[in-house]
């Protein structure tokens, strides 16, 4: 009887083994399906001209571009040598845009706003209204189907996508960090930054105090994409992370929506640093975040349904109203 189960055993064994080949030969197939397509994925067309260049300012008031940081930058269009520099200002402008991510249902239709140098816009409506579409169009990951974007009077779609992103700082609701020291993870903002320009970029965040007690400062190891940091904490390195790259536009997509609200308070200090002098564009479901905006768009199903500061929309008591004092839910 043990001879004959040894024998069956071995009969068997090739007989399972090929069975297993073929579901890894299956599983292979299908991974490599994947790969194909990725490799058969058109690449993005980048037809932009214009580069941005760091420039100082000369005695009669023309910019010159320049090596090195200086602080001041200006659009330069190497196709046109003979057009002037342009200053960067962080003037943003939709004119008539629309765009779906499929040709059949379109995501916003018509849509015109503006968010002046140094304005602080602030966008809110329910999931699926096509807020963070906005912000994914000024950043170019998607064209529009129609109208047109300009940036400091250029259409985006002439700016390289590096430099029009460059140019652009986003603080996301999900941080991500690198395993590295705490310093290098705010350097990946500005890849050549100073041990200075991290800690001040630390201190704008509201982020430099709880640096200091950690074990070694600056130079404390973070793991598994900040395990061993809060959540509250994670989000003030990102906030660090974009202070110091200075962008003169700032996208805040939901930045404080997976915090609590002692610690949100606290991120709230280090942003309100962050968007001092610059073009900001908010995207929050806790209308308590928006508050101090210039300007509150209230989108519904990709339209503009109203616009205002938050003592105006109240005044009005439509959508706004009825969302700030809990009437509809924001999913």
């Amino acid at each position: 009887l043990a001879s004959y189960l040894v024998f069956v055993r071995q009969t068997t064994l090739p007989i399972n083994q090929l069975t297993q080949q073929g579901n890894f030969l299956l599983a292979a197939l299908a991974g490599a399906e994947r790969i194909f397509t990725v490799m058969e994925e058109k690449p993005e067309i980048d037809e932009g001209t214009v580069e941005l260049v760091s420039v100082r300012e000369n005695s009669d008031g023309t910019l010159t571009e320049c090596a090195g940081s200086t602080g001041r930058w200006a659009w330069c269009d190497r196709r046109r040598p003979d057009v002037p520099l342009e200053p960067l200002h962080g003037d943003v402008r939709f004119h008539d845009v629309s765009f779906g991510y499929t040709p059949d249902r379109m995501i916003l239709q018509n849509l015109s706003l503006y968010a002046k140098p140094g304005q602080k816009i602030a966008f809110v409506g329910s999931t699926g209204a096509g807020k963070t579409t906005i912000t994914n169009l000024i950043n170019r990951f998607y064209e529009v189907s129609g109208g047109s974007i300009t940036y400091d009077g250029m259409d985006v779609r002439l700016i390289k996508k590096n430099d029009l992103r460059r140019s652009l700082g986003v603080v996301l609701q999900d941080t991500h960090l690198f395993t590295g020291t705490v310093a290098d993870n705010i350097r990946f903002g500005k890849l050549d930054a100073t041990q200075a320009e991290i800690e001040k970029a630390a201190k704008i965040a509201n982020a430099d105090s709880f640096i200091r007690r950690l074990p070694q400062g600056y130079n404390t190891m973070v793991t598994s994409d900040g395990a061993n940091l809060s959540q509250g904490q994670r989000q003030l390195l990102a906030i660090a992370r974009a202070a110091v790259a200075d962008p003169p536009v700032l996208i805040l997509d939901e930045a404080t929506s997976s915090i609590d609200t002692r610690t949100e308070a606290l991120i709230q200090k280090g942003m309100d640093g962050l968007m001092e002098g610059r073009t900001v564009f908010v995207i929050a479901h806790r209308l308590s975040t928006v508050r101090n905006a210039d300007a509150i768009i209230v989108l519904e199903h990709g339209h503009i349904i109203e616009r205002g500061t938050h003592d105006e929309l109240l005044a009005k008591k439509g959508e706004y109203y009825q969302l700030y004092h809990g009437m509809f839910e924001l999913a």
